[in-house]
């Protein structure tokens, strides 16, 4: 244990909230899309999402702190909303969401090793989330101009079956609000 704070502790509850919630979302997706490529690469993108959040909490607990959750937590409403939403093509999520557009010169990890104090197993749990979290950019990116250059702008207007939209609202709303409840629940325990 830990006898003075981390200086980087702030990074790693943020961490930790962030992933935690972003594993529902890319859930709830997956159980919408009508693209099983697609679905897989949310799937995968979801599960590393939870794993982060989780093992930042647990290095949290073995300095000897605790994460500092919002209430409530989970995904954003809204965020969700759109993950969630039968009206809307996967490309439309992607952008809605900003996801999908990879990343420039720079990005939001570059700056995560400038405090000095961190120590080797968090920098290990640091490194491996970083090079992971580029390489769940570049699948999302892949998939995203995969998706685009075949699905027609717009939302979708029907489903896969063909059926109008209508028909599978309901429907695919509790079967993604399912999905994002059992992974909620999951991270809770």
């Amino acid at each position: 244990m830990t006898t003075t704070k981390p200086s980087f502790l702030g990074l790693l509850n943020a961490i930790a909230i962030g992933e935690s919630s972003a594993e529902p979302l890319f859930s709830a997706w997956a159980s919408t899309t009508q693209d099983e490529e697609l679905a897989k690469t949310l799937r995968f993108v979801g599960m590393r999402e939870g794993e982060h959040g989780k093992a930042f909490a647990k290095r949290m607990l073995e300095l000897g702190y605790e994460v500092r959750w919002p209430d409530p937590a989970g995904p954003e409403p809204k965020r969700l909303e759109v993950a969630c939403s039968p009206d809307h093509s996967d490309v439309a999520k992607f952008e809605a969401l900003g996801l999908g557009m990879g990343y420039g010169e720079t990005d939001i990890f570059d700056s995560m090793f400038n405090d000095k104090n961190i120590d080797p197993v968090t920098g290990g749990l640091l490194g491996r989330y970083i090079a992971e979290e580029r390489d769940s950019l570049r699948m999302l990116a892949a998939d995203y101009q995969r998706l685009k250059s075949v699905e027609p702008a717009g939302p979708m207007k029907t489903s896969k079956a063909g059926a109008p939209k209508k028909a599978v609202k309901k429907t695919t709303k509790k079967k993604a609000k399912s999905a994002a409840g059992r992974s909620a629940a999951s991270a809770k325990k």
